[in-house]
Parts: structure tokens; C-alpha cells; sequence
């Protein structure tokens, strides 16, 4: 998957924004407000950091050498994926939905709420 497949991909999911809140090379994807997603426009390799379980980042990390722990992010939380490095395209979107869900499961009642209601108007 190319970046702007990742891009697409990330804004097609509901309550999706995309920011630059670092500095102008850093395109972070949050849902509601929530960070689950982000990568380096200035970097030579496609990489993207995104949000896991602690547990399931240790299966990712030991079973596939393009993921590994979260580079200038909580290791036990995020991984860095890179993606370039021959990764199956629909594990890729698996890994993406895993964080998103992640992000989601974790919001207050009122932004699932708030969320909820975006994915009834689409």
C-alpha cells in the first residue's frame, strides 16, 4: 500500500481528521479527537506508527520483522510499521482497524455517542 492508499484508506473511516499538530512533515489521523495513526511525510521508507493492544504487539512484533516497537511513542502501546518492506497489504488494513478500534474503545461515552451518529448519517 502507498501512502495516498493509506491516506484514503484512514479518512474513510468515520469521525477520521487528519492533522499536522508536531510540525508540517508529521500527518497524524485521529478519530474523534484521538490519535490512532501516523507517519513521516519527509521519511525515504513508508513507515506508520499506530496504536495496539500490549499483548497483540508482542505476537506482531515476534512474528513479522516489519513491525516493530513504537519509534518516539510508548512501546507497549505502539508499534511502527513498515510498510515497504514486503508487508501483506490486508494485514496492513487489519493493523490500521485494530488501532482505530483501539482508539475508539477508549473514548467517552459522549464521543462514541457523538460517533455513533456520524456512522447512522453515512
Amino acid at each position: 500500500m502507498h501512502i495516498e492508499a493509506f491516506r484514503d484508506y484512514c479518512l474513510s473511516k468515520a469521525g477520521v481528521e487528519e492533522t499536522f499538530p508536531f510540525d508540517e512533515v508529521t500527518l497524524v489521523f485521529k478519530v474523534m479527537g484521538k490519535m490512532f495513526a501516523l507517519t513521516g511525510l519527509d521519511r525515504e521508507e513508508f513507515t506508520v506508527n499506530l496504536k495496539a493492544d500490549p499483548e497483540q504487539s508482542i505476537i506482531w512484533r515476534d512474528e513479522y520483522h516489519q513491525v516493530r516497537p513504537g519509534f518516539h511513542m510508548n512501546k507497549k502501546h505502539w508499534n511502527t510499521v513498515h510498510v515497504e518492506d514486503g508487508l501483506d497489504e490486508s494485514f496492513f488494513i487489519e493493523m490500521i482497524d485494530h488501532s482505530y478500534d483501539m482508539v475508539v474503545k477508549g473514548l467517552t461515552k459522549k464521543l462514541k455517542a457523538e460517533l455513533a451518529e456520524l456512522n447512522s448519517d453515512s
